[in-house]
């Protein structure tokens, strides 16, 4: 019976006129493990052949960047740089390794230039926002390390957040120039003491007339535990673009200004002057301002003081008329000063100044205020009282505050 059906077959196969059951096998176009790193190395020779070069980590290119990160990890498989030996054309992958055995063998090898300090784009620095300020956030963060004092600052921080809670210390916008050691400031939500600032760079003009900003180092403890030691500018900058400062006890504020004023006789010495002073600027802009006064402070008689404010930024580059001058004794004058600028803060002049060699300025000390109510003001800190008042914008007063 089987070989009745093995001759049917073979009867079958024997008589295909057309071939039909004549079948190939058909040749798999799936390539071989080995063929496909064959290829994907050749693309690599074909690179350095067109472009005379190693591909590069270049973020522009993303063909470019692949064959870049195909080439390293080659480079760090001995097996495949074995196998590809007969096609390294180039000597692509005769590389020495190189041994890490520091910080420094790190920072030295750094391929991708995550470490640089220069102009070249790092992982840090994002297209949709400013370089500078985008790498001075990204240190800010990146250099931070715990702080291993922090129980030393623990009390401090529930203070401050205390006196936030309840009105006693307020969060301000952040100005260029009014960065001060033993201030808090909030960055992002963080609040931080800057405890200390070394300054290392003096303010200097270069001879292009580039001027040159003080600068050094600072130390900086936050609330979450860490510390920092970034630079003045650098702190400057991302508290410009995402930082508030935030203001002083005012019952602490008021009760250190008073110790000092209080109880003066004529043996006590003449600490200096706090003036106030209107602006005789012709600028359009400047004129129409109702109520603009300079509130300032002095170690010398005011007239001698601003005899060339027509040359100087923070006079407006024009001259000025004394409309008050106080004397202070036995005390800090300029502390005497920054309790009015506190005081009338939300009504700070907002203008950019340009000296004579067209650099700009951001004056800081022109107020928007009668010059009754800055006198009230000044009244209200002698005899302690300012702490229950503010003052009102809008209705240019000073107003007692709600309980």
């Amino acid at each position: 019976m089987m070989e009745d059906k093995d001759k049917i077959l073979d009867e079958i196969f024997s008589n295909d006129p057309l071939g039909l059951l004549n079948v190939k096998p058909k040749a798999s176009n799936v390539k071989t493990a080995d063929e496909r790193l064959s290829n994907s190395f050749e693309e690599i020779n074909d690179f350095v052949a067109k472009n005379e070069r190693e591909p590069a980590p270049n973020p522009s290119n993303i063909s470019e960047y692949q064959l870049y990160s195909r080439l390293k990890s080659l480079r760090e498989d001995e097996g495949k740089m074995i196998a590809l030996e007969p096609q390294d054309t180039y000597g692509l992958l005769k590389v020495e390794k190189k041994e890490i055995n520091s910080i420094d063998d790190i920072f030295n090898d750094d391929i991708l230039g995550m470490f640089d300090d220069g102009e070249a784009q790092s992982l840090f620095e994002f297209k949709h926002t400013p370089r500078e300020i985008a790498r001075a956030e990204a240190d800010f963060v990146a250099r931070r390390k715990p702080c291993k004092n922090f129980k030393d600052y623990e009390e401090m921080f529930k203070s401050v957040q205390a006196d936030l809670a309840i009105g006693k210390r307020k969060l301000v916008d952040f100005k260029i120039g009014t960065l001060r050691q033993g201030s808090y400031y909030v960055h992002n939500g963080v609040l931080f003491f800057l405890e200390k600032i070394d300054i290392s760079r003096q303010e200097h003009y270069k001879e292009d007339g580039t001027r040159v900003r003080e600068d050094g180092r600072t130390r900086c403890v936050f609330e979450n535990g860490t510390e920092s030691n970034m630079l003045k500018r650098s702190v400057e900058k991302i508290l410009y673009a995402n930082g508030n400062a935030v203001t002083v006890n005012s019952d602490d504020e008021v009760e250190e200004f008073m110790e000092n004023f209080s109880n003066i006789t004529e043996e006590d010495k003449e600490a200096g002057y706090i003036y106030v002073l209107s602006s005789k600027s012709t600028d359009p802009k400047i004129r129409e301002i109702n109520n603009l006064y300079k509130i300032g402070y002095s170690t010398t008689p005011v007239e001698n003081r601003i005899k060339n404010a027509e040359r100087e930024p923070t006079y407006l580059m024009a001259s000025v008329g004394v409309e008050a001058e106080y004397k202070t004794y036995n005390m800090n004058t300029q502390k005497f000063e920054q309790l009015l600028h506190n005081f009338f803060g939300a009504s700070c002049l907002n203008i950019d100044i340009f000296d004579e060699k067209g650099r700009r300025h951001m004056p800081q000390e022109w107020f928007i205020a009668p010059l009754q109510v800055i006198d009230q003001a000044i009244d209200l800190i002698i005899s302690g009282e300012i702490v229950n008042y503010k003052f009102d914008i809008p209705n240019k007063q000073i107003i007692k505050k709600l309980v």
